[in-house]
């Protein structure tokens, strides 16, 4: 989960946890996507727009996964109303077209709040170093790179720096061509 998500839970009635989840290849998870059945089991509470947690399930095949309906978005200025999904599906197809894989297997379709964006929900290593950091100045590790300055919560300063890491450097070239305006640091996951 990504750092400072919190999952909200909905109801215990909604679904449970699918046991012992194989690994899904792309294509099995596309087709669950698309086809299996959304049990709703939370919400994520620090996202802007609604994000549900749910649980997927089509025959033997189970995930888990994020679910933003077109309804939940929260209106930005710069981009148009009701196409957050389709963006989202959109950085997909590209991220796939480049065989990079730095965006999960999404898809649009109807959901328990109509239509919206399904995402393969991403375990995350929380072992893992982090990538993307908030550090003093003068702190900067070696390979790491200065992206601005800043002032933290009790007005100190501070540097927003990046790993020097081949994975940042794609992810910021899709960022670039999809002219996403919206990565943060806590987007960057880093799978076991």
């Amino acid at each position: 989960m990504p750092a400072g998500e919190r999952v909200s839970p909905l109801s215990a009635d909604q679904g449970s946890a699918p046991e012992g989840r194989p690994t899904l290849d792309e294509s099995s998870a596309l087709r669950l996507l698309r086809e299996g059945e959304i049990a709703l089991e939370g919400r994520l509470t620090d996202a802007s727009n609604a994000t549900l947690f749910c649980n997927i399930v089509a025959g033997d095949l189970a995930a888990q996964c994020v679910y933003k309906p077109v309804d939940g978005e929260r209106p930005l200025w710069d981009f148009p109303d009701g196409t957050l999904a389709g963006r989202e599906v959109a950085a997909y197809v590209v991220s796939a077209a480049t065989g990079w894989h730095v965006v999960p297997p999404t898809v649009l379709r109807d959901g328990p709040f109509g239509e919206g964006m399904v995402q393969l929900w991403i375990d995350t290593d929380d072992r893992a170093p982090d990538l993307v950091d908030v550090v003093p100045p003068r702190r900067l590790a070696p390979g790491w790179r200065h992206v601005l300055d800043a002032h933290g919560a009790r007005g100190e300063p501070v540097v927003l720096a990046h790993a020097d890491d081949a994975r940042l450097r794609r992810m910021a070239v899709l960022d670039v061509v999809l002219n996403n305006a919206d990565r943060k640091g806590g987007h960057v996951l880093i799978e076991p």
